[in-house]
């Protein structure tokens, strides 16, 4: 993938949990009688069991070992102004950032985001652990994109103090984002076990991606990142090596014929000729067993690309070239404010791209470096 060529990196890791991680598929029937739950008004329904979807083991002996070499690569291929966000949990969030910290510098941590939520099973042994944390990285803490104006609005928590206009105006959010994780039983769910809501990925998008830019997400999952993205305009690329993802991500885009996927054998610089053995996930620059494929849907003024080759032509010709226009034009000082085993030894990227039409540059203002010890 050519220097300089994306404009945000979303990465969501395996969390090193130390479990295995699967999915049961279940469905609930009204049973008076012999039901073993309880539903709305006392009614009691009976749980069938429909299968467990085959999982991965999220344990690694070295964990920053095998990130490294993947956040390396993607603080290569960020654009000037991109920004990469990193999605963990408390378990290794200390560590990861520090890791961050060496390969971006200090100076490049722009925030670290709290995504609360209230769901699921409550310890009783110590305080329940309902939030993940998004680490937020600029390649250039000085001249980064960030687009206040895209950024959803949300209420006020005491709209009586603020007034009837700014309370219908809401308010933008702050570094603490309060969002339900995707129901179990709603529609957003696609059945892969670490799925993230699009409300989040939304969010991130919106406010790091240009209109027309390029997102990359080489632990893709269930492809919610491409999916936030098809919907700003933006192209995306999506990678795993996972089948259940891409199995996943093939039912999410069917509708889109311009997204493309493909499979490739790829090397992570100094790795060897593969990944093959002890790599969980993968990416679109890395050389593990995959099979999984990176997705750019096309522009309806271009044509269709069906070979890596082709894809990687136009993501340089077609996004790159603008870089340093938009350097100068929307990015001038802006503003800090999922991945199974599969046997294959290849990796599987999706491909997407939505035309921005009638879009307009998005209004950013110089960041004022903060102060650091």
């Amino acid at each position: 993938m050519p220097d300089a060529s994306i404009d945000l990196v979303y990465v969501d890791p395996p969390f090193n949990t130390g479990r295995i991680q699967k999915r049961e598929r279940v469905r609930t029937v009204r049973d008076d009688d012999g039901g073993d739950r309880k539903g709305f008004a006392g009614r009691r329904y009976r749980t069938e069991r429909l299968g467990v979807d085959s999982g991965y083991a999220d344990s690694f002996d070295d964990y920053l070992a095998f990130l490294e070499p993947r956040l390396r690569e993607a603080h290569r291929v960020l654009t000037p102004s991109g920004s990469l966000y990193f999605h963990i949990d408390y378990r290794e969030v200390h560590y990861c950032k520090i890791l961050l910290d060496r390969i971006f510098g200090r100076a490049s941590f722009i925030n670290e985001i709290i995504w609360a939520y209230d769901y699921g099973a409550r310890t009783k042994k110590r305080w329940p652990a309902k939030h993940d944390n998004i680490l937020f990285f600029a390649k250039n803490p000085r001249k980064y994109h960030f687009d206040v104006s895209e950024v959803d609005r949300i209420p006020y928590m005491a709209p009586g103090l603020v007034g009837p206009e700014k309370a219908a105006r809401g308010k933008l959010p702050t570094d603490t984002w309060w969002h339900t994780i995707v129901s179990p039983t709603g529609k957003e769910k696609l059945g892969y076990p670490t799925q993230k809501p699009l409300g989040i990925l939304r969010r991130i998008v919106r406010a790091s991606v240009p209109k027309g830019g390029v997102v990359l997400d080489f632990f893709a999952g269930s492809g919610t990142t491409g999916q936030a993205a098809l919907e700003h305009g933006a192209s995306f690329i999506l990678v795993d090596r996972n089948e259940v993802a891409i199995e996943t991500m093939k039912r999410r885009f069917a509708a889109h014929d311009d997204v493309v996927f493909e499979t490739a054998a790829m090397t992570l610089p100094g790795e060897g000729a593969s990944l093959a053995e002890g790599v969980e996930g993968a990416s679109l620059i890395d050389g593990s067993e995959s099979t999984g494929a990176p997705t750019r849907s096309k522009s309806p003024k271009r044509a269709k690309t069906s070979t890596r080759a082709k894809t990687l032509t136009r993501a340089k010709t077609s996004t790159r070239a603008k870089t340093s226009a938009r350097a100068k034009a929307s990015t001038n000082g802006s503003v800090p404010d999922e991945r199974l085993d599969s046997a294959e030894d290849a990796v599987t990227t999706v491909s997407g791209s939505a035309a921005a039409e009638g879009s307009t540059k998005p209004r950013t203002r110089r960041a004022r470096p903060s102060a650091r010890p």
